[in-house]
């Protein structure tokens, strides 16, 4: 019913605090606290400048994989279930210095920002609004 609403050019506006629910639908955010405006801005704008990019990785050969993401710059963190992180990387080239190294991927993707860790990080300095955000 929103969705169709917005489509016939009405404005449609939403209060919510269940940010997941609200990350499917919308499409524009209005952050406020404490009686101030905190953000006015496009949902995939909040997300992508308050969270990081990353990318997920498996391989066979994990000593090959790190040497090649050190070799250019990047640091990987490896996690107990095999797949590694790579902070503030894009995909493409993470996959482009994998192929070229020749390290055998099994796995590549984005890690996705939601919108819970881009308000978490718009908030984490105001004390009225700390929690402790919860891991991906």
């Amino acid at each position: 019913m929103l969705r169709r609403l917005a489509k016939e050019g009405r404005t449609v506006l939403v209060s919510s605090h269940l940010m997941n629910e609200t990350a499917s639908f919308a499409d524009h955010l209005v952050v406020l606290g404490r009686g101030r405006l905190l953000a006015d801005t496009p949902m995939q704008d909040f997300i992508h400048a308050r969270v990081q990019p990353r990318v997920r990785i498996r391989t066979t050969d994990p000593a090959a994989l790190r040497s090649v993401l050190a070799r250019h710059g990047h640091e990987a963190v490896e996690h107990s279930d095999g797949h590694w992180t790579v902070n503030q990387a894009r995909v493409d080239d993470i996959g482009r210095l994998a192929s070229a190294a020749g390290v055998p991927v099994l796995e590549l993707a984005t890690e996705e920002g939601t919108l819970e860790q881009a308000y978490f990080d718009l908030t984490s300095a105001e004390a009225e609004f700390t929690a402790q955000p919860q891991e991906a």
